[in-house]
């Protein structure tokens, strides 16, 4: 009986508002997983880890893009049904420093492009076929990358390529 209620209710609250948020896991995306559960949205965490006050949990594995964004695509519509959210927050991400002498200059990019443009595209994709018409993608950028970022050269790289693919969705014939 107790199954049966909690189904029901996760059922509901999907049919009223839902919402993905890829990072659910991290400090800024636990927040607003917490923030749309205490309005009783139904919500989806995409991240790592679980985040135990979700509805639901896509937990993210491959090495590669496409392995990551074929998993993330097939487990989110499980989670999903036939339903489609009202908004997908992509605040997953990180900070790194460096310029080109730093020792751990193409470690530090190749770990900002897997946090910020792989998270991005993923939920980009994911929400051309699971957003409903008139909902809410936001991706998370850096005002600091719209010129050069010479002491964060990896970071200053993949937002700045976020804010080229904002920009593109923006645009008519964007897929979304």
């Amino acid at each position: 009986d107790e199954e049966i209620t909690k189904l029901i209710k996760q059922w509901y609250q999907r049919r009223v508002r839902g919402v993905a948020v890829y990072g659910g896991k991290g400090a800024l995306g636990s927040t607003l997983v917490h923030h749309f559960k205490s309005k009783n949205w139904w919500v989806c965490s995409i991240d790592l880890g679980e985040n135990s006050e979700a509805d639901a949990n896509v937990i993210v594995k491959g090495d590669t893009l496409q392995q990551q964004a074929d998993q993330v695509k097939a487990d989110f519509a499980k989670a999903c049904g036939e339903d489609k959210v009202d908004a997908l927050f992509c605040v997953a991400g990180g900070w790194a420093g460096g310029n080109a002498c730093n020792e751990d200059f193409v470690k530090n990019t190749d770990l900002m492009m897997k946090q910020s443009i792989w998270t991005s595209v993923i939920s980009a994709n994911v929400a051309a076929f699971h957003l409903k018409e008139g909902g809410l993608l936001t991706l998370t950028g850096a005002v600091p990358c719209l010129k050069g970022t010479s002491f964060m050269m990896g970071y200053g790289l993949a937002k700045a390529a976020v804010h080229q693919l904002t920009k593109s969705l923006a645009a008519d014939n964007n897929g979304l």
